[in-house]
């Protein structure tokens, strides 16, 4: 917001995050408290669905191979933030539904609400990355929300720059036919996002948390 601030003008700003806004720290309530303040008080504010958000909607939908998933991959952490005690491998089906009740339906309403992909000009935005070789429109789901390595390796045109998170790199990665935003915050304390006008990019980083 403070680097818009010191743009001229524009006819129409957009902030588009990439999803993983739960389970990538202590806090996914809060950051989605967060979220869910400010999209009511900023215009052109758009959320991506990510994968982690993808396993949240699973597990809440009492599906228990995603519930495991789930909690060794943040969801402890998760729960915890919406005041569960740790799941103590009992009872699924009850402790789904606390989570359920946690995390209020409206809420879980609104997530599945975000899209997969979002466009602007001659940039493509999603989670993860899509399949090479197929075309943007054609991209299915679980490539959007969980591709890597078939993506990150493959030099071609994809008929648009990816713009993408998922695979947490040091810094922003610039290539030819994507852009990396993912530098890990949850871990690193480094938030990245670039910022895309035309053919300019910016890319804008918090400092390095100090340890």
């Amino acid at each position: 917001m403070a680097h818009n601030a010191t743009r001229p003008p524009a006819h129409t700003t957009h902030f588009v995050f990439l999803g993983d806004i739960v389970d990538r720290g202590p806090d996914t309530r809060g950051a989605l408290d967060w979220l869910d303040r400010k999209r009511h008080e900023v215009p052109g504010i758009m959320t991506l669905l990510g994968n982690h958000e993808e396993m949240l909607l699973r597990a809440c939908e009492r599906d228990p191979m995603t519930f495991s998933n789930w909690l060794r991959n943040g969801g402890v952490e998760a729960a915890a933030s919406f005041g569960l005690p740790p799941f103590d491998g009992d009872d699924i089906g009850d402790y789904i539904e606390q989570l359920r009740a946690a995390v209020t339906p409206e809420r879980l309403d609104w997530i599945r609400t975000w899209p997969l992909t979002a466009t602007s000009g001659d940039y493509f935005l999603c989670h993860a990355g899509v399949r090479p070789g197929v075309a943007l429109r054609r991209q299915q789901r679980r490539n959007l929300l969980w591709i890597r390595e078939e993506f990150l390796a493959d030099p071609r045109d994809h008929g648009a720059v990816i713009v993408h998170g998922h695979t947490i790199s040091a810094a922003v990665e610039m290539r030819g036919n994507r852009i990396g935003v993912d530098t890990g915050a949850y871990a690193t304390g480094v938030l990245s996002a670039v910022y895309l006008e035309n053919a300019e990019v910016e890319v804008l980083a918090t400092p390095a948390a100090t340890r």
